[in-house]
């Protein structure tokens, strides 16, 4: 990022947005279903993270590649065949019930997201997911542009 004496430009700022973006589609193109993803080894402290919140069924940590001032993941612990929502069974209810309401504990307790946050769920190589487990984008702290992807 640069640092406030070298504001980056406006052309440079869409350049370098358009790169990640880029970047993160071709990580969802390439993604596979995996016995055991990034999260499952972030829960088992075999990676670490910087964790936001925990319960017995939820993680909510720091995402390594920010698009906000805010941006945190929110993960079923256990992801019980969740690699996508779409493949959510009626076993699943509970836990995604539990899941949204640790997420909007979390926007009520940040402070940076008091005015607001967004959430968002990937499904599928389409919508750009990566990881094939289950996982909610918890976004703000500036404000967010309409339709998505557009600040």
């Amino acid at each position: 990022r640069p640092s406030p004496k070298n504001k980056e430009k406006p052309e440079e700022a869409t350049e370098r947005k358009k790169n990640i973006m880029t970047d993160e589609i071709a990580k969802a193109q390439a993604a596979k279903p995996e016995e055991i993803t990034l999260f499952d080894k972030i829960v088992a402290g075999q990676i670490p993270c910087s964790k936001v919140y925990e319960d017995d069924l939820a993680l909510v940590f720091k995402d390594i590649s920010p698009t906000a001032p805010v941006h945190y993941v929110a993960i079923p612990k256990n992801r019980s065949g969740m690699t996508q929502l779409s493949k959510a069974t009626e076993d699943n209810k509970a836990l995604l019930g539990h899941l949204m309401f640790v997420v909007g504990k979390v926007g009520r307790e940040t402070t940076e997201l008091a005015d607001g946050f967004r959430v968002v769920i990937n499904d599928g190589k389409h919508a750009g997911q990566s990881v094939y487990h289950l996982h909610i984008h918890i976004i703000g702290g500036k404000q967010l542009g309409w339709p998505p992807g557009t600040d």
